[in-house]
């Protein structure tokens, strides 16, 4: 039994492997399709029972602590650190990334799609933002506020959009043919700037842990939608094997 399942495991990476350096295969975009489906449809089950249990007094446990925690660090370089990080992850500061990515992208590497996928899932994190507020109409927390807000509290938008935007440039850069230690240095520091952004809500009093926790998870969705829908595109299309 056991060199029967060897022998089907080694046989399903010799046909992957076989898939994988075939150019003009639609397996690996039909395999990550697959797997994006999969990643939405928990994605959501997860964010809807979140949302759930954010009404429930064990959530609001949890954000108690760790409001308390987090605040017990504050210093004034700290702040300092966290409300320059926040307005990254504010209108202005994406207009800032956004036409710098335009220059890299469109302009140097003559990238048009990839500034339009950039696109999509930051016009769809931000209408669908504006939406789960209105409906969800969680109220702000009361306590000190650091920075000004106008907004209703779940999903945190700075983390929704943080998520959606830099974690669909994580995908595209880790797809790029780049030098790899430059590789890992932007991903890591682009998945530093989300969880900094997610942080920087909670310090600056003006969100609950778990709001930031469902605009995380309900960023990712877009991120996953997204990446589905690209690599369904790339299925159907005469040339599955043409770059991103």
């Amino acid at each position: 039994m056991r060199q029967q399942l060897i022998a089907f495991l080694r046989g399903i990476r010799t046909f992957l492997q076989d898939k994988f350096d075939d150019p003009d295969s639609k397996w690996p975009y039909i395999i990550v399709a697959a797997i994006c489906t999969i990643a939405v449809i928990i994605g959501t089950i997860f964010f809807v029972e979140l949302t759930h249990r954010t009404m429930g007094d064990l959530m609001a446990d949890y954000d108690t602590k760790i409001f308390n925690e987090l605040w017990s660090y504050r210093t004034p370089p700290l702040t300092k650190y966290f409300v320059a990080v926040t307005e990254i992850g504010d209108v202005m500061g994406y207009v800032v990334v956004f036409i710098l990515c335009i220059i890299l992208f469109a302009i140097v590497m003559k990238s048009w799609k990839t500034i339009g996928q950039l696109t999509l899932v930051l016009v769809l994190a931000l209408s669908s933002n504006v939406l789960l507020k209105q409906i969800i109409n969680r109220a702000r927390p009361v306590t000190e506020h650091l920075v000004t807000v106008k907004t209703l509290s779940y999903p945190s938008g700075h983390a929704m959009l943080s998520m959606a935007f830099y974690g669909l440039l994580i995908y595209l850069v880790i797809h790029f043919k780049m030098n790899k230690l430059l590789k890992v240095v932007t991903v890591f520091l682009l998945a530093f700037l989300i969880f900094s952004i997610g942080v920087s809500r909670i310090y600056l009093g003006v969100h609950y842990p778990s709001d930031v926790l469902g605009g995380y998870v309900a960023g990712f969705i877009w991120v996953v939608f997204c990446v589905l829908i690209f690599n369904l595109i790339k299925i159907f299309r005469r040339d599955p094997s043409t770059s991103l």
